[in-house]
């Protein structure tokens, strides 16, 4: 079995989605012996995002020579996600949605043919069988009870990207007001990394 564990927070240590990811993958491997695990810091490694002339290369255009190597980096990690059976992103809300370094990523691996193909009956997702375990961390709270709602654009843009490639083992552990003072982060942590300790491992 293969876990893919994406972080891209740029706090590095200071960041709580990435404690909760780490945590999550701990928990997995403990109770997986054997589970092969691939790391990727998409702050350390940033993917470029996509341009024109990535477009028209997905067009069939020939790609020009400095572009070769994103071409390559990109090819890597849809090859990453493709053969992974669980994949444990941290996902921290910045600016109302997910950090920038993160939608890199996803625009490589949200690729007709691979991912996803269209049909008579519109799009149909071909990533049904991975689990996926999201780590959020959010400064505020988001529920559907709150003013705040409609800002909401991590949890919701994630749970219709994987929808999306097929993926219906989607979970996600929040830390939620991590911004609203010591206490409420420290119990936002502790809350979500009692989550991951808890996590269903199989």
């Amino acid at each position: 079995m293969k876990l893919l564990h994406i972080d891209s927070s740029v706090l590095g240590p200071h960041s709580v989605s990435r404690q909760v990811s780490a945590a999550i993958t701990d928990r997995l491997a403990k109770a997986n012996p054997g589970l092969e695990t691939t790391y990727r810091d998409l702050t350390a490694t940033p993917l470029a995002h996509l341009s024109g002339s990535h477009l028209a290369v997905a067009q069939g255009a020939a790609p020009d020579a400095a572009l070769q190597p994103d071409l390559a980096a990109g090819s890597a990690v849809l090859e990453e996600f493709l053969a992974a059976d669980i994949v444990v992103i941290g996902a921290p809300m910045y600016n109302f949605t997910i950090p920038s370094q993160l939608k890199a990523w996803i625009d490589r691996i949200l690729v007709a043919g691979k991912t996803f193909k269209y049909g008579d009956k519109g799009a149909e997702g071909l990533a049904g069988s991975k689990r996926v375990i999201v780590a959020i961390s959010r400064g505020g709270f988001y529920g559907a009870d709150m003013p705040t709602a409609a800002g909401e654009h991590l949890e919701t843009y994630l749970r219709w990207v994987f929808g999306f490639i097929g993926v219906t083992n989607l979970e996600f552990i929040a830390a939620d007001g991590i911004m609203m003072g010591p206490e409420l982060r420290e119990k936002a942590v502790a809350g979500a990394l009692q989550a991951a300790t808890d996590l269903h491992a199989a």
